[in-house]
């Protein structure tokens, strides 16, 4: 470092990018641009004003404290390459706006309290992989491996419990129904094609309503006519 605070280009500086750190040194230093403020115990949240750094080439907020959402204002950092998040208690659901970032190479909110749906698999955000979203337990999409549509609110329609989970009711219906009628069909089918056994059916109606009927009359009948001479 020079005498008046400045560095010199012929002093090699440390640069913390893409989960590496590198020393660059020279004309190339003029062209790099970026801020690493991690593992300084930082808390409170991402401030909107981040977007006024639309210059930076990486940006490395890992291993803080960081509370509440990802601001939306970040995809205003349109030529950052670099964007380090994770480690930290960062909550809500990513910006969509983020898949603006065309430039992004690397991209990590591993191990914080994010939820809902990973950004759309185009850009460069298709090139990244499970790594960039792992320990989120309320993440879902791809590219990892659990799906949004069964982690989701459940359906308004009724379901009853099973052994081997949920029925849907509609289902349940129709094939209560169908069996129904098969059974009604084959049974008439059955009558219609042998004649014993159609007797024999008709025999056991006969009787049942034989039986039905002297319950009535001993039974029903009388108790009703005697209340009724009271």
């Amino acid at each position: 470092m020079s005498p008046g605070g400045s560095f010199s280009v012929e002093e090699p500086i440390e640069f913390t990018r893409k989960n590496r750190s590198d020393s660059y040194k020279g004309r190339v230093l003029s062209y790099l641009s970026g801020i690493d403020l991690s593992c300084n115990h930082l808390t409170g949240e991402i401030p909107q004003e981040v977007k006024n750094f639309q210059n930076i080439n990486f940006l490395n907020l890992s291993h803080n404290s960081l509370t509440g959402p990802i601001p939306p204002a970040v995809s205003e950092l349109r030529q950052i390459e670099s964007l380090d998040l994770s480690c930290n208690n960062l909550s809500g659901a990513i910006p969509p706006q983020i898949v603006r970032l065309t430039f992004l190479s690397f991209f990590s909110v591993a191990n914080n309290n994010l939820s809902g749906s990973t950004p759309k698999m185009e850009e460069q955000f298709a090139t990244f992989e499970e790594s960039s979203y792992l320990g989120n337990p309320f993440l879902c999409g791809a590219p990892l491996p659990k799906n949004c549509s069964t982690s989701g609110p459940s359906s308004s329609k009724p379901k009853v419990s099973s052994d081997n989970g949920l029925i849907d009711m509609d289902v349940f219906y129709v094939s209560f129904v169908v069996a129904y009628v098969m059974v009604v069909v084959t049974i008439a089918s059955v009558l219609y094609i042998n004649p014993h056994w159609r007797r024999v059916w008709f025999y056991h109606i006969e009787a049942g309503i034989t039986c039905c009927y002297y319950f009535l009359e001993d039974y029903i009948l009388p108790k009703r006519f005697h209340c009724g001479c009271m």
